[in-house]
């Protein structure tokens, strides 16, 4: 789907308005009508800012039913294809669209229990989640009052509008919803960068295999030509990196046992920070390797 201009969205007439924003809150257009009567906005973070302050006016029903408009994490409507195309989007990002029947059943527990107790369905940011970080959060806001969830809620709702306004509109300004993990590999033996090392990025979970989420290669600089994860926020959770090392330096001839003592170096490490900034390099010899998290 093609960008629209701010300044056009500034333009358009109230109709034009609506069939681009109006779907952002899920199922509760009258946010977007709220947000079109102070146009112009000079800025997209004061777009977000006017969408927001209309949420916060509004009266508490009218909050309660804005969440209550937002399907259960894997949920049946999730199984029956019956979610709004964002959210069947957002939460595909998070492997909810690939959950075991045991998972699911979890998640089904879970979906419950939180209905149970505080009568609206839980609501998280997926696209700055794992599945293992979203099911953390759904057992620690379990012991949360009602009125702490429904602020948290809230909340959650303006973290999913950013990501949608920050997808559908071209402005200036950029909202910070977008993270970056990058790496570089170090040749400490031959004391210059890296290149022609392969490497890839795996998603850890406690309940299945690792999943492949990205791959490169290294250029002359030691580095990928673009961030492993960018233009995103990063999904809290356990990475692994693996440099095959053993081939590159086949490849340079250097000294090796046979079989060669590194082959494919893993790295494994934490995001915390969806919007962060992640490096993590390998400085590498045949025989040793070391890292540290830059920015």
């Amino acid at each position: 789907m093609s960008k629209v201009a701010l300044a056009d969205l500034n333009a358009a007439d109230e109709a034009g308005f609506m069939a681009a924003l109006g779907d952002v809150y899920e199922h509760a257009p009258w946010v977007a009508q709220a947000a079109s009567r102070q146009r112009p906005f000079v800025t997209l973070a004061a777009l977000h800012n006017a969408m927001m302050a209309a949420v916060r006016a509004a009266p508490a029903d009218q909050q309660v039913a804005l969440i209550k408009g937002h399907p259960d994490l894997a949920g049946k409507a999730a199984r029956a294809g019956a979610m709004t195309v964002d959210s069947k989007a957002e939460q595909a990002s998070a492997g909810l669209d690939r959950l075991s029947e045991t998972e699911f059943a979890q998640f089904h527990r879970l979906n419950n229990a939180y209905r149970e107790k505080f009568g609206i369905p839980f609501i998280i940011c997926a696209r700055r989640h794992s599945k293992d970080s979203i099911l953390q959060q759904f057992e620690r806001r379990l012991q949360n009052s009602a009125a702490a969830e429904t602020k948290m809620a809230l909340g959650e709702i303006f973290r999913i509008a950013a990501l949608r306004l920050d997808q559908r509109l071209e402005a200036a300004d950029r909202l910070d919803v977008h993270g970056r993990l990058s790496t570089h590999v170090l040749d400490t033996h031959s004391g210059r960068p890296a290149a022609g090392v392969a490497i890839e990025l795996l998603e850890l979970s406690v309940s299945g295999e690792p999943r492949v989420i990205a791959r490169g290669m290294s250029n002359r600089d030691g580095r990928t030509d673009a961030p492993l994860i960018r233009e995103r926020p990063l999904p809290i959770g356990r990475y692994e990196l693996r440099f095959h090392v053993g081939d590159y330096f086949a490849r340079l001839k250097a000294r090796q046992d046979d079989p060669p003592f590194l082959d494919v170096v893993p790295v494994r490490f934490a995001i915390a920070e969806p919007e962060g900034h992640y490096h993590v390099p390998l400085l590498v010899t045949p025989w040793s390797y070391s890292t540290y998290r830059g920015s």
